[in-house]
């Protein structure tokens, strides 16, 4: 028995009919006079990119083995019982084809990436779908007859994530879109299994994810979520990059660890040059030397000058990326540098520090300040020239305090002699403040893009 598909998300626009695959697997599948041949064990779909996966064929368990039946040989899809219109019917037990997926075997009961939500949750059901047939290639690209009728197609259109309770009954909704069916392309899908990898792509939809998300999605992830989803990543070296800053220490160094002295050179290198310092230190001893000499010369000064200082102080806790520009740069060609500043950091641009010919710190002018001001004004007319400034040795409470105070974003460091060394973001000192466990949270729900 059919129902009408759900309005909305959870099935494609014309789609004509729908039901879920939990109430169609195992169901009795008979020969076109109505004999018993067996029972539905699952159902096979072709996955096409952005498309639905279409359904292309069930396995039927018959007389003790599983055999193959294509989809055009079932009269009755959605009917109880199944009925076949072919009279013949290959016995051969059936063997998984590259790029095929079951969805009893390989998506139901198996996690998903909610995209959404940025969170894994188990597929509890799926929602299957009847679509109008699309039309054969025809030569010259000729258009259909208006007299063509292509048959129905099904689709896999929804995913059911609402908990069970026993003997099928459903649990209450949950927050955040959990309950009912929602579409499929809301979700990203770890099979694991490599014949369908390449249909999948590099990328999918994680690539909708912020860093921080995936760092989310790895900390709750199983080992074979984690090598799937760390798989995908690795393909874009930036966003591996990203996501290893904002994964939890003892992870990130589990996952750098199983890596090659080269590998891991290869991610710190593209790192912010603190989190590549902090990564180095959380490395064996044995491991740390072998790294640092794999580093470009940039990366490595960087990193050796960061992990000279205590790493509970302010020299420990600094950015070495930020702008210093003399004192009598005009407000215009300030700007201009900024512009010109595209890999630094964010937060480290929201300030601009004026030094004199030696180094030494003169003034900080915050960016709103800059937009504001005359183009032709002084840099050193629009800083405040006595700014709160730490030493390379202030504990990082005393800086988390002084930020807090002055409603700062950004902080100098100097050295005794007032030299500029480096500059903490709040983003640091929120890191620092937050509870060791702080990743470990249940994730807020994500606000879907307007």
């Amino acid at each position: 028995m059919t129902t009408p598909p759900p309005a909305g998300p959870g099935a494609p626009a014309g789609s004509q009919a729908s039901l879920r695959l939990s109430r169609l697997l195992k169901r009795p599948v008979t020969d076109r006079g109505g004999g018993s041949l067996g029972r539905l064990a699952d159902v096979i779909v072709r996955l096409r990119g952005a498309d639905y996966p279409l359904v292309t064929g069930l396995v039927a368990a018959v007389g003790g083995r599983e055999i193959f039946v294509p989809i055009d040989q079932v009269s009755s899809f959605d009917g109880d019982p199944l009925r076949l219109s072919s009279a013949r019917l290959s016995l051969r037990h059936f063997g998984r084809r590259d790029g095929e997926v079951l969805l009893r075997a390989d998506v139901l009961g198996h996690r998903l990436i909610d995209v959404p939500n940025a969170r894994l949750l188990r597929a509890a059901d799926l929602v299957l779908a009847r679509v109008p047939g699309l039309p054969p290639p025809r030569p010259d690209d000729l258009p259909p007859s208006r007299d063509d009728n292509f048959p129905a197609e099904w689709v896999v259109a929804g995913v059911d994530t609402s908990p069970r309770r026993m003997f099928g009954l459903r649990a209450p909704q949950t927050p955040a879109g959990r309950g009912g069916a929602r579409d499929w392309h809301d979700f990203e899908w770890l099979i694991g299994h490599v014949g369908s990898a390449l249909l999948r792509g590099p990328f999918a939809r994680i690539r909708r994810l912020k860093p921080a998300q995936i760092a989310d999605l790895l900390e709750s992830a199983s080992a074979e979520e984690e090598t799937e989803i760390l798989g995908r990543v690795r393909a874009d070296p930036e966003l591996e990059a990203d996501v290893f800053e904002e994964l939890d220490d003892d992870l990130a160094t589990r996952l750098l660890g199983a890596r090659t002295d080269f590998e891991i050179a290869e991610v710190l290198a593209r790192m912010r040059a603190d989190d590549a310092a902090d990564a180095i230190a959380e490395l064996p001893q044995q491991r740390r030397q072998p790294v640092l000499d794999l580093l470009p010369p940039g990366p490595r000064q960087k990193v050796l000058t960061l992990m000279g200082f205590a790493s509970a102080s302010a020299g420990g806790l600094m950015g070495v990326d930020f702008i210093a520009l003399p004192g009598m740069v005009t407000v215009r060609g300030t700007l201009a540098r900024v512009r010109e500043s595209p890999l630094l950091q964010p937060e480290a641009l929201t300030s601009v520090h004026a030094v004199d010919e030696d180094g030494c710190l003169r003034g900080v002018a915050r960016l709103v300040t800059l937009v504001q001001a005359d183009p032709d004004a002084a840099l050193i007319e629009v800083c405040d020239t006595d700014p709160v400034r730490v030493g390379a040795d202030t504990d990082i409470t005393e800086v988390a305090v002084l930020m807090t105070d002055y409603n700062l974003i950004t902080i100098p460091v100097v050295d005794d002699a007032n030299r500029l060394l480096g500059v903490i973001t709040v983003d640091d000192v929120l890191e620092i403040a937050l509870p060791p466990d702080w990743r470990r949270r249940e994730a807020a729900p994500h606000q879907p893009p307007l």
